[in-house]
């Protein structure tokens, strides 16, 4: 066996990793120009068209109802009513407390009230009695007096009511129950806790969870500037400002949300101005306090979409482009307003039906000579040579 020189394993190689590269770049690539021919380039064909302009802006997702469950009235906990996680619709009880206390005031009100009957009754009758004996041994003043008697005995009455009522009232209240519909948390009291009248703490916390509502945040800056282009016209705003939302996973959420106010203020932290959509939550895959992303369309815009690979910028600032003009590179300064997936949203500078050079841009200079290859983008930014029809 005759043993290869190390400089050989070198250039072999070398001869090798060649060959692989050539297999792997692209199919415009491989076949290069002669010496001093034309540069292959590729090459899309632009179009002019509405393209939406969505703008990407953070969120966080808000209760459509949430309440804290308090007492009413002070007494211990009997009981505890509800499972925690399960939906409760309104007015279902959660907690029973004491009512001994509550039902013997309920008796003594009743009690009251039955006394106050029979004394409306009695002052009553006097009343009929001096009405008819009026200057019969009883004098006008007698018959005032009665008079009097009966209309003391009938608000007398009419306090003992309301203090039956409120009595009732207070019965009911040993029963707390839930003033929205929604899913229960966990309780924060036991059974043979003591708990008072409009305490601080929450007995437990219910939450509706659909729909549900979600803060954006948008630059208060942007929005100066979005306003200007609907004014000057190169916005057309959309009739209604719709919501996509994806998740903190990832995932793109499969409902939309829809706009239903506004903030009056720039927050003085953030620089942002607050805007709420209301979304439909029927499975509870949002929960509040959850952190969101969301794209809002504001309208759309006439304009030609380049891809950011395409583009390059000078020292100014300014933004350009190759295009293939009488067999040539010629450069092309454009304007953009925003970017759409990856690309930019050129209103200027480009129109429909241009050859946009997208690849081979490296070392080419204007006025070049150029061989113009369509190819197309995926969805994955990758570039490949076009289907030959």
């Amino acid at each position: 066996m005759i043993a290869t020189p190390p400089f050989a394993r070198h250039i072999v190689g070398f001869i090798l990793t060649a060959a692989w590269v050539a297999a792997a770049a692209p199919v415009w690539a491989q076949a290069g120009p002669g010496k001093g021919g034309p540069k292959e380039v590729g090459v899309i064909t632009t179009t002019r068209e509405e393209v939406p302009r969505v703008y990407t802006l953070p969120g966080r997702a808000v209760a459509f109802e949430q309440t804290d469950i308090r007492p009413r009235i002070s007494g211990v906990i009997t009981e505890i009513l509800y499972e925690p996680g399960k939906p409760i619709v309104a007015g279902a009880p959660m907690f029973r407390l004491d009512d001994v206390t509550a039902r013997a005031d309920l008796r003594a009100a009743e009690a009251t009230v039955a006394s106050a009957r029979a004394q409306v009754t009695a002052r009553r009758n006097a009343l009929d009695r001096s009405e008819q004996l009026v200057g019969k041994g009883v004098t006008q003043a007698d018959l005032e007096t009665a008079r009097a008697d009966y209309e003391q005995a009938a608000a007398d009455l009419q306090g003992a009511e309301a203090q039956l009522e409120v009595a009732q009232t207070q019965l009911s209240w040993t029963t707390v129950t839930s003033p929205i519909a929604g899913v229960a948390g966990l309780a924060k009291v036991s059974v043979g806790d003591l708990v008072t009248a409009s305490q601080a703490a929450a007995l437990a916390r219910v939450t509706r969870l659909d729909p549900i509502e979600v803060d954006m945040f948008e630059p208060s800056a942007r929005m100066l500037a979005i306003r200007d282009e609907i004014e000057s016209g190169t916005l057309r705003a959309a009739d209604a400002m719709n919501l996509t939302l994806t998740l903190e996973n990832g995932v793109t959420y499969a409902a939309t949300g829809s706009l239903v106010a506004s903030g009056s203020e720039v927050s003085t932290t953030t620089g942002t101005v607050d805007y709420r959509f209301r979304v439909a939550n029927p499975e509870g895959r949002i929960l509040p306090g959850m952190f969101l992303r969301g794209e809002a369309q504001v309208g759309t815009t006439e304009g030609v979409l380049v891809p950011q690979l395409a583009a390059s910028r000078d020292a100014q600032g300014r933004l350009s482009v190759m295009v293939v003009e009488d067999g040539k590179a010629a450069r092309r300064q454009v304007s953009a307003q925003a970017t759409r997936n990856n690309a930019w949203i050129v209103t200027d500078g480009l129109q429909g039906g241009e050859q946009l050079i997208i690849e081979g841009l490296t070392n080419l200079r204007p006025g070049a000579e150029v061989k113009p290859l369509p190819v197309t983008i995926d969805a994955q930014g990758v570039i490949r040579p076009a289907a030959q029809e």
